[in-house]
């Protein structure tokens, strides 16, 4: 005869075995450099928040950008699982069901978006509605398997973050934010492009046109290297409308230049080829870089 304690126990093991799975879909990792720039974006904001309207409110932003993640895996799953780097993603190992995520994915952003109009205001969760709806319809289903240019205009989706941050604390936008925007806009194909040119072969497999596939590794090269060249005049920009002072611009020039620094030695390799080490380092160094420069700009609020 079964022991119904020992069923009750083996279903919540399973219960809490799916959440962790549709968890992992909404890409923790990503969550949590959306959960960072949106507080940086809530704190530098000029007007005070409580701390529980801080707290709901980037909450529901990185549901919301999870349930992006979601909604982007049930998607991909075809070229996720074409892919080591994402071969083991939960759809293409079987343990949630593309209909599982999509729900999942659609019930997030929903819940996200109407509680954050609810909570916060109708400007933030405007737009954390173009944040979801950009990074799917634009980025993952129209621009990816179609141009090397889909981080470029894809990028723009997780640039939002800290701008819905401003506007949770001021129901308002203004120029500030828009700093904010463009360091993430500007930095995220130098970025991806590195991590493009040592998972080339991935990329291949799925038939993404990545930029190292499309246009060569000597063009990625040399877009790599403009691309941290245009961080320079976006980390002056806030300097120069009086939002930040010294203690942000002397030590985030300083991290820039040698980002430059790095993506030159990069680009300065042989012709047609390139270090993986040093693709690996500036991939590496991209999310130092940009998670130190977010720090300095709290350090200078408190300054």
């Amino acid at each position: 005869m079964d022991n119904p304690k020992l069923k009750k126990t083996s279903l919540s093991q399973e219960d809490l075995f799916n959440f962790s799975e549709l968890f992992k879909l909404m890409k923790p990792r990503v969550m949590s450099l959306v959960i960072f720039t949106c507080a940086v974006g809530l704190l530098t904001a000029p007007n005070p928040v409580s701390t529980k309207d801080a707290i709901i409110g980037i909450l529901l932003v990185s549901i919301g950008a999870g349930a992006a993640g979601a909604l982007n895996m049930w998607y991909e799953s075809d070229l996720d699982a074409l892919m080591k780097r994402t071969c083991l993603r939960p759809i293409p190992t079987g343990k949630v069901n593309r209909n599982q995520a999509f729900i999942f994915g659609v019930t997030l952003s929903i819940i996200s978006v109407v509680a954050l109009d609810y909570f916060s205001n109708r400007l933030s969760a405007s737009l954390l509605l173009l944040t979801i709806l950009f990074y799917v319809f634009v980025y993952t289903i129209w621009l990816k398997r179609r141009t090397p240019q889909n981080i470029v205009i894809g990028g723009a989706a997780g640039a939002f973050p800290p701008v819905i941050g401003w506007t949770i604390a001021t129901s308002s936008l203004s120029i500030e934010p828009l700093t904010f925007f463009l360091i993430i806009f500007i930095w995220t194909p130098s970025h991806f492009w590195a991590l493009s040119l040592y998972k080339s072969n991935d990329y291949k497999k799925a038939n993404i046109p990545m930029l190292p596939l499309t246009n060569g590794i000597e063009s990625t090269k040399i877009n790599i290297f403009v691309y941290s060249l245009l961080m320079l005049p976006v980390i002056i920009f806030p300097y120069l409308i009086n939002f930040v002072g010294l203690a942000f611009l002397i030590p985030s020039l300083l991290l820039t230049l040698y980002y430059n620094f790095l993506c030159y030695e990069l680009y300065n390799y042989k012709k047609n080829k390139f270090d993986p080490k040093k693709a690996k380092s500036i991939f590496g160094y991209s999310i130092l870089y940009l998670f130190l420069v977010f720090v300095l700009f709290l350090i200078d609020k408190i300054i």
